[in-house]
């Protein structure tokens, strides 16, 4: 998609070229050129369908035409817009960290439904704790945080670019008093703390099915998806850890993918003997995490 010089456009008509200018690189170019749209006119998204006769200025247009030219060669549309929605509330996202995805949202419920119950059994000044190891953009801490107020949730990460990201989003949503970020590999930092519960959504994509550009899985930080031979060093490597971080009784809950969420099974089985282990599902009906609930010792 090019600008046009100075010859005035309509919304409909910019996001009628901006629809067919993402046709081959989006599944949905109507909703990623709305989207782009209504963040160049300063608008909600449902106002650019229902303003379709209104004009943006030419500054505007030319915005416009260049991020749609971005998002045509493959750079996810949360890294341009510097946003991405989990879990019904909007993130700040830099293309230091990934880009949330709506399978984690199942890790958030898991967490909140145990929390939510040990939160019953605990004095009123007291808080259930959670550990997010992998924090990213702070997606998990933060909405867990927001959605019950009686807990406090850490997290690591060895990126100290996306501490700076998991620490805005933090403020951003007024939750800043009951999270912290520690930088840190896996649960090095707070080796010396247990946990209600323990989280973790770590590299998990083998190294020879890497995404590259133009995919949009191709623009997120590699760090962040290498799981290496078999996409489960991280996880080799954080397990022995998460056994001394869960409390008796606590729940840990590990996020994978289905090509290797049954080896991770096996590790973890390896791992918590005489724990109850069960595999989740997400919103299309995949195998996608590793629930334990830790022995009472």
């Amino acid at each position: 998609m090019t600008a046009t010089g100075h010859r005035p456009q309509t919304i409909a008509q910019m996001l009628a070229r901006g629809t067919v200018s993402l046709a081959t690189r989006s599944d949905s170019p109507r909703a990623d050129a709305a989207l782009l749209l209504a963040y160049v006119a300063g608008k909600p998204k449902e106002w650019i369908f229902a303003h379709g006769e209104a004009f943006l200025s030419k500054a505007q247009g030319d915005k416009f035409a260049s991020l749609c030219e971005l998002r045509a060669a493959g750079t996810p549309i949360a890294y341009i817009l510097g946003f991405a929605g989990f879990y019904g509330r909007d993130f700040a996202v830099s293309d230091k960290v990934l880009i949330p995805r709506p399978e984690t949202e199942h890790l958030v419920e898991e967490a909140l439904a145990y929390a939510r119950e040990r939160a019953g059994q605990l004095l009123p000044k007291q808080v259930v704790t959670l550990l997010d190891v992998g924090v990213g953009s702070g997606a998990i801490a933060c909405t867990i945080a927001a959605e019950l107020a009686q807990t406090f949730v850490e997290g690591t990460d060895i990126s100290a670019d996306a501490i700076k990201v998991a620490e805005h989003n933090a403020k951003r949503l007024n939750v800043a008093n009951r999270c912290k970020f520690l930088l840190g590999d896996l649960g090095t930092p707070v080796l010396d703390r247990s946990y209600d519960v323990v989280i973790a959504n770590l590299p998990y994509v083998p190294s020879g099915d890497l995404p590259k550009k133009p995919e949009p899985a191709g623009f997120e930080p590699s760090e962040a998806l290498d799981g290496g031979l078999d996409g489960l060093d991280a996880y080799r490597r954080f397990l022995p850890q998460a056994k001394r971080l869960v409390k008796a009784g606590g729940l840990v809950l590990l996020e994978a993918a289905p090509p290797t969420i049954e080896r991770l099974m096996v590790l973890v089985s390896e791992t918590f003997l005489l724990a109850e282990i069960a595999l989740g599902e997400d919103y299309g009906g995949r195998l996608r995490y590793v629930k334990v609930k830790a022995p009472i010792r």
